[in-house]
């Protein structure tokens, strides 16, 4: 029997009901592995990576962006106040630059009503904004157009500016913005910063941050009590990249903290930034959320490389950019993210804990790895296969003496319900159609 998640357009009422309070504060789960509301709710990490939104878009275009994403299902936008691509010497769309002779205790009011409008909307539809206050160039100029603007004391000031003029909003700080601290001054303005925010909204709401490609923020700040969970960057850069492992290690660490993959490889980018090589299509994007999900992360955030840039033919194309990101909002990835939401909360998701001895005789292709996470309380279990691949379980730990199974298809959001079966210490199993490149399947085992 197939049984159809019909979750995609349900997200919108789902929004207005269960997320229409986006500025209730969020906090660390009690065993600090996940998000969860004041009222001890799961909340799902699904984001996007918008960074130029409140440089590159106009009212209207910031609406059709932020409604599509609500209806999709994500609950995390993730956007830069000093954006990358010439946010400090190049108006937004309303004309207005975010500082006054580039000096971080002179904000320009009408540039951050516009910040406030986006804010407020999409908190409206249901969704936090990830605010990254600066992009990294403006401490860290290693690359990019900077200039660099900050100290420690800006940093301090601008950081509690900026604290007070969100905390009552439905937002989540990120600080980093793709670049390292590549000296104490740099860590002390990072550290700053995140002082700043912290004297203005407390513990209200929730900081991470947001390192360059092949990094995390656990490197440097792990300890640090302002950092309250740690977040990577995977990258754009290789092809089959096991981004679970970064997870798996971060998930690992002491003292305990969640952990997310802040920046994946972005669906329509070109592999290593090189179009010869290909370009990394929703498949990849799909199994580096499950493989990380299934690793023990609190969420996921997925990408698509035309829209972060708000990319349009008369703009300057950033690493290839080629469909105007109003055509690449319904790429095929940014709905199956939505799927793989929505099926995860189908189960008790905050729950799974990564269960990697369990796998036997699966592939030993890396691009082929099988992944397994089995809930704490020992009532279900998951395995991810990319390809299709058969595999074995141990399953032995599961309630009960039978098991009921499922395979949900996260390519359509729909399952085959498998049925009933007699439990064994180890169990086979040949996922539906033939063994090859985005056959992927979620294996559903429920212990009865």
């Amino acid at each position: 029997m197939i049984k159809s998640l019909v979750f995609l357009f349900s997200f919108s009422l789902l929004l207005l009901d269960g997320f229409s309070q986006s500025s209730v504060p969020l906090k660390i789960s009690s065993d600090s592995r996940y998000i969860v509301y004041s009222n001890g709710e799961p909340f799902f990490w699904l984001g996007d990576t918008a960074w130029e939104l409140f440089h590159r878009t106009d009212r209207q275009e910031a609406d059709l962006y932020l409604q599509n994403r609500a209806t999709k299902g994500f609950t995390v936008i993730q956007a830069v106040v000093l954006a990358e691509l010439e946010g400090l010497t190049v108006p937004n769309s309303i004309g207005e630059k975010p500082l006054h002779d580039n000096n971080p205790d002179k904000p320009n009011e009408a540039y951050f009503q516009y910040v406030d409008y986006i804010v407020n909307q999409a908190n409206k539809l249901g969704m936090y904004i990830g605010m990254l206050p600066t992009w990294g160039d403006k401490f860290n100029k290693s690359w990019g157009v900077g200039p660099e603007i900050f100290t420690p004391e800006n940093a301090y000031s601008y950081g509690q500016w900026l604290g007070n003029r969100y905390k009552d909003k439905g937002v989540i700080w990120i600080l980093g913005g793709d670049r390292n601290p590549a000296d104490d001054e740099d860590l002390q303005i990072i550290r700053n910063m995140a002082a700043g925010i912290r004297a203005a909204v407390g513990n209200s709401q929730l900081m991470t941050m947001h390192p360059q490609g092949g990094s995390n923020s656990a490197t440097w700040f792990h300890n640090d009590e302002w950092l309250d969970f740690n977040m990577f960057q995977s990258g754009h850069g290789q092809k089959d990249n096991p981004n679970y492992q970064v997870t798996r290690k971060l998930y690992e660490l002491a003292p305990t903290k969640p952990v997310l993959d802040g920046e994946p490889l972005y669906e329509d980018h070109p592999i290593n930034w090189k179009p010869q090589e290909g370009w990394f299509d929703e498949f990849e994007s799909r199994r580096a959320g499950y493989w990380s999900m299934l690793a023990g992360a609190l969420g996921y955030t997925y990408g698509n490389h035309n829209i972060w840039q708000m990319w349009l033919p008369e703009r300057t194309a950033i690493s290839s950019a080629r469909t105007p990101w109003t055509q690449s909002l319904d790429y095929p990835g940014a709905f199956q993210a939505g799927f793989m939401r929505a099926f995860l909360e189908t189960l008790a998701w905050q729950k799974l804990v990564p269960r990697q001895d369990l796998v036997q005789n699966a592939p030993d292709d890396p691009a082929m790895t099988v992944l397994a996470a089995k809930a704490a309380d020992d009532s279900f279990m998951l395995a991810y296969t990319p390809y299709g691949s058969n595999f074995t379980l141990r399953v032995d730990e599961l309630k009960g003496k039978q098991v009921d199974i499922s395979w949900f298809n996260p390519r359509i959001g729909q399952s085959i319900i498998v049925g009933q079966l007699d439990k064994n210490e180890l169990m086979h199993f040949d996922p539906p159609a033939d063994e090859k490149r985005g056959n992927d399947w979620v294996l559903v085992i429920k212990g009865q």
